[in-house]
């Protein structure tokens, strides 16, 4: 089976259609098919070459011991005389036939892509070998790591990403297809050509990176090999990915193989052998990935974005707001402390429906997430239309400007904006009470500020 691979929640095939590149996908048209090109799938994916007419056609048979009398003859090249009509019957035959490979052949067709493989070394968990459920989704769980790192890395390259660049890289994969191989133990990703050769050019390096890197800190105990990986592709994403692989197994394994019909890519060996993870390398793993975390820097920025949160202790003083990023960096949202001036320009953009301009540096303590140093807070003006887009946007968010505070005295403080007449902003703060405490009396502070 093969399916998107995404971690959303997606309709049953029968219901939706694949995204990117095989929508619509159908069965390979003969006439488009290059009979090279389907030679050297089929050589790939274990099938085995039976002979045939020298110089005109070669007939091959599925791997296994049981081939179910399934045989195909492919024609050497398109100069032979029936070689459409000999392709629609191999690809009939590819249809029809019982062995997992066959899917596997028929996908390169439809779509030219590049298959990353993943192997575990695991102990067998059921009958014939088949590995539990568990050890299934740890599989596909750290594949689905890995391509996210290979996506990051092929936007920018960085020791740590954080939050930056997740939902481009996120959006990337949704054209990527999975198909599990019997027994769970591996995997198999179709990278389209068209969309994802970078990606898959960038973790071809980015793993090999890894292996001498690890090579090279477990020979000589230095740590520099990192560093310079980081240019290859190697991140904390990428660390974690592959540790996230081996834990658990005896061992794991890496390849990407080229599509056929579109060649090699620069700089890329024709043939990429399995790249090879032991238990043994997971110390050299970890501290990697907590250098890259650690000696990752700040970024300094001027972000543009809308206010979803306010908080802060009292009805005066400074506060946090969390705004969604629309501008100036590569995150969905930001947390940014700001002081009694700036915090109330922040409230006053919102009331008014307009985004606000910050500068500051984006920390990575946290994942990129917080920006300090916050200076020059001013709304940003925007046309009407664009001004009812936001505030429409904003009421879908549940819970804006009502976020609970911290507990204090088995109680719960929120802070609520409203508009007041004449234009004023009222600030209401309002102590509610965990069920089962009795408090003596409930405090509520008002003050008005002009907007």
């Amino acid at each position: 089976m093969h399916r998107p691979f995404d971690d959303h929640v997606r309709p049953h095939p029968s219901a939706a259609e694949p995204p990117g590149p095989w929508r619509g996908a159908v069965e390979p048209d003969p006439a488009e098919v290059d009979p090279v090109v389907l030679g050297a799938l089929l050589d790939r994916h274990g099938w085995r070459r039976r002979g045939g007419a020298a110089g005109r056609y070669t007939r091959w048979t599925p791997p296994g011991p049981l081939t179910g009398g399934t045989s195909l003859l492919v024609p050497e090249s398109k100069a032979f005389p029936d070689c459409e009509d000999l392709l629609g019957e191999a690809i009939t035959a590819l249809v029809r036939s019982a062995a997992p490979s066959a899917k596997d052949v028929l996908v390169g067709l439809t779509v030219p892509s590049d298959e990353i493989r993943w192997w575990r070394d695991t102990p067998a968990g059921g009958p014939s070998g088949t590995a539990s459920w568990t050890v299934q989704e740890q599989l596909r769980s750290a594949a689905r790591q890995m391509l996210l790192a290979g996506a990051l890395a092929a936007r920018e390259r960085a020791g740590y990403y954080g939050g930056r660049h997740r939902r481009q890289a996120q959006a990337l994969l949704g054209g990527v297809l999975v198909g599990p191989a019997p027994g769970g133990r591996s995997l198999t990703a179709f990278v389209p050509v068209e969309s994802g050769r970078a990606l898959a050019v960038r973790l071809c390096h980015a793993v090999q990176a890894t292996r001498e890197a690890i090579d090279y800190q477990r020979a000589t105990g230095g740590t520099e090999a990192f560093d310079a990986a980081v240019r290859a592709g190697v991140s904390r994403e990428l660390t974690e990915a592959v540790i996230a692989l081996v834990r658990g197994s005896e061992g794991a394994r890496v390849a990407v193989e080229w599509s056929p019909a579109a060649g090699v890519p620069q700089g890329c060996a024709a043939r990429m052998e399995p790249v090879e993870f032991s238990p043994g390398d997971l110390p050299v793993l970890r501290e990697a990935g907590a250098r890259y975390l650690q000696d990752e820097p700040s970024v300094p920025v001027r972000i543009t974005g809308t206010v979803v949160r306010m908080r802060r202790s009292g009805p005066r003083g400074a506060g946090t707001v969390r705004l969604r990023v629309l501008a100036g960096a590569d995150v969905p949202h930001v947390r940014v402390a700001l002081d009694e001036d700036a915090y109330r320009t922040a409230g006053q953009a919102h009331l008014v429906g307009l985004p606000i301009r910050v500068a500051g540096r984006l920390e990575s303590r946290g994942g990129f997430r917080r920006l300090t140093d916050a200076s020059g807070v001013a709304p940003v003006p925007v046309d009407e239309a664009e001004r009812d887009r936001l505030m429409k946007s904003l009421q879908e968010i549940p819970d804006f400007f009502d976020e609970a505070g911290e507990q204090e005295g088995g109680g719960r403080r929120r802070n609520r904006f409203a508009s007041g007449p004449s234009g004023s902003v009222r600030f209401e703060m309002r102590t509610h009470f965990v069920s089962g405490t009795r408090p003596p009396s409930v405090r509520r502070d008002r003050c008005q500020t002009s907007v």
